[in-house]
């Protein structure tokens, strides 16, 4: 055992062997670990072991031969789960007819990802709650992209409750935004009317 218990840990035999371990890429072999496990993440990047040049944070099992076999950590599965319910949102035949392995699909994944990373929600047309507004995604194939725009709460978009200046002044604020979220990304975004057009970068 390289560090303290975790919050993260499973006990094998008397030894800790599942968490978040610091580790260091090897040329010519497996990752070297340097320190852990460690509860989270965040501190496995705080400790003392992060200050080893090449050090990052990696979460999985080290086995009895010094190895760390990587895993996903609980975290990662609650955000797969959140990413998951942000995209059953979209409408549901905007794949219809895309192959698993088409790239648009992909695009759709990488971009919802961004968003809710940035702490967007994807608008929900048909479920509960559509009158809050969210992210539209639309893909649209002839163009080679996805269609991004903002959708505002009811109250802004539909009641227009303080007025349609606001509601037109907001609107344009909050799609200029989305679109400088997903370039500094690395999504190749163009305007497109009042929303934008984002494809993979080239």
């Amino acid at each position: 055992m390289v560090g303290a218990r975790s919050g993260a840990e499973v006990l094998d035999g008397g030894a800790v062997r599942q968490g978040w371990w610091l580790v260091v890429d090897e040329e010519d072999g497996p990752g070297r670990i340097v320190a852990g496990p460690f509860a989270d993440r965040a501190e496995a990047g705080w400790s003392t072991g992060a200050l080893e040049r090449g050090a990052r944070p990696v979460h999985g099992i080290r086995r009895a031969d010094g190895a760390l076999a990587p895993r996903p950590s609980p975290q990662e599965w609650a955000w797969l789960a959140h990413l998951g319910e942000q995209l059953d949102r979209l409408p549901e035949d905007w794949d219809a007819g895309l192959p698993d392995d088409d790239a648009l699909g992909t695009l759709v994944v990488e971009v919802a990802a961004a968003l809710c990373e940035a702490g967007l929600s994807l608008y929900d047309a048909t479920g509960a709650g559509s009158e809050a507004g969210g992210v539209c995604l639309v893909p649209e194939r002839d163009l080679g992209g996805i269609v991004v725009s903002w959708r505002q709460h009811d109250r802004m978009s539909v009641e227009q409750v303080h007025g349609p200046a606001a509601d037109a002044a907001v609107q344009q604020v909050v799609n200029r935004a989305l679109a400088d979220v997903l370039a500094l990304r690395g999504f190749a975004v163009d305007p497109l009317g009042g929303a934008c057009v984002v494809r993979a970068a080239g």
